[in-house]
C-alpha cells in the first residue's frame, strides 16, 4: 500500500488538486466513492489573499474523513515556508508543493511549472519548506518545461535529496498544457531513477488507462483529475478493475441523479447559495455531457440564478430521463 510519511494511503488512488474543482464538496464525495487521497485546491503562498473569500474556503477542511493534504503554490522560499506552517496549523496532514500548473496566471508570476526552469529555485523552495513544518512534504511536478526541456529526472533527484515523501508525475511538459497526449515513458524514467514514491498523472480517464500506465510505468500510485469531472466513480471503478480484472457497472441513471443532486445541494451549502448556484454549473456540464449531448439543458441550466431553482430543474430533467428508461 502506498505510504507518504506515517500515513498509509487506503488505495493507490489519489485525486489530483485541480483549482476552482477540488473543494470540499467534490473532495468528500471523491473519497467515499473510492479515492484512497484527495488533495485540496491549490493555495497560493501570497499572504495577501489568505483572508479572502476564495482562500478560506480552499482552506476549510472542517468535517473532513480521511487525510488532509493541502497544495501551495508560490515562487519565494519565504512565502512558501509561512504558507506551509499556515496550512499545519489548520490541519493539514500533507503538504504538496505545486510544480505543475501550467496556467499562464501562476507561470506569470514563475510559480508552478514555470519552476522546472530554475532547479536552484525548486531546491530551495523545498528545503524552506521540508523545514518549516513536522508533516511529508509531497511535490507535483511535469516533465518539464517543453518537449526539448524534459528535465524531470534532475527535479526528481533534487526533490528526493531534499526530503520530498513522495512525487506526482504530470506526463506533459509546461508548453504543452493539456493539449496532445500524455506521454508515459519520462514517468517511468524518473520512477527507474528515484526511490521514493512516484505517482503517475495525465490522460487517465478510463479502467483500461489505468491499468496501462500503473504497469507501463511501474509507478507506486494513479493520480487521477480531469477524468474525474462529473466522473467521481472514476475511483471506484478502477479500484475494482485493479483487484478483479473485471469491470464494475456504470452507475445507474438512479446514482448518477442522487449523487448529483447531493453534490449540487453540497456546493449551495459551502459557498452560500448565490456563489454556490454559479460554482454549480459547471459540475453539472460535466455530469451530463453525455446525456445532454445537444446541450438543450444545459444552456438552460446555465441561465438559472437560484439555488433552489437549479435542484428543481434538475429533478425535473431526471424525472424525464427517468420515464424515457
Amino acid at each position: 500500500m502506498m505510504q507518504i510519511g506515517p500515513y498509509s494511503l487506503d488505495n493507490n488512488l489519489i485525486l489530483a488538486p485541480m483549482a476552482g474543482v477540488t473543494d470540499r464538496p467534490f473532495r468528500q464525495l471523491c473519497k467515499r466513492l473510492g479515492a484512497g487521497l484527495v488533495v485540496s485546491e491549490m493555495l497560493s503562498s501570497n499572504p495577501l489573499v489568505w483572508q479572502m473569500d476564495k482562500s478560506k474556503h480552499r482552506m476549510d477542511h472542517t468535517g473532513e474523513e480521511g487525510i488532509r493534504a493541502v497544495q501551495i503554490a508560490g515562487a519565494d522560499p519565504d512565502l512558501m515556508a509561512q504558507a506551509a506552517q499556515l496550512n499545519v496549523e489548520n490541519g493539514a496532514q500533507i503538504v504538496d508543493i505545486n510544480m505543475g500548473c501550467p496556467a499562464k496566471k501562476v507561470n506569470k508570476k514563475l510559480a508552478g511549472s514555470a519552476l522546472l526552469q530554475n532547479p536552484p529555485l525548486v531546491q530551495d523552495i523545498i528545503q524552506a519548506v521540508v523545514k518549516a513544518v513536522n508533516v511529508p512534504v509531497t511535490l507535483k511536478i511535469r516533465t518539464g518545461w517543453d518537449p526539448d526541456n524534459r528535465n524531470g529526472i534532475t527535479i526528481a533527484k533534487i526533490a528526493q535529496d531534499n526530503g520530498i515523501q513522495s512525487l506526482a508525475v504530470h506526463g506533459r511538459t509546461r508548453a504543452c498544457m493539456y493539449k496532445g497526449e500524455a506521454e508515459y515513458d519520462t514517468i517511468k524514467a524518473i520512477k527507474q531513477a528515484v526511490s521514493i514514491p512516484v505517482v503517475a498523472n495525465g490522460d487517465i480517464t478510463d479502467v483500461f488507462k489505468a491499468k496501462h500506465v500503473l504497469e507501463y510505468t511501474e509507478a507506486d500510485a494513479l493520480m487521477i483529475g480531469r477524468g474525474a469531472q462529473g466522473n467521481p466513480w472514476i475511483f471506484r471503478e478502477i479500484l475494482h478493475f485493479l483487484q478483479t480484472g473485471q469491470q464494475l457497472a456504470a452507475p445507474t441513471l438512479q446514482e448518477i441523479s442522487s449523487v448529483l443532486l447531493e453534490h449540487v445541494g453540497n456546493v449551495h451549502q459551502f459557498y452560500g447559495e448565490y456563489a454556490g448556484a454559479r460554482i454549480a454549473r459547471k459540475h453539472v456540464g460535466w455530469y451530463l455531457a453525455e446525456h445532454d449531448e445537444q446541450r438543450v439543458f444545459r444552456v438552460q441550466f446555465n441561465t438559472i440564478e437560484d439555488a433552489h431553482e437549479q435542484l428543481d430543474a434538475l429533478y425535473g430533467y431526471f424525472d424525464t430521463l427517468h420515464s424515457r428508461a
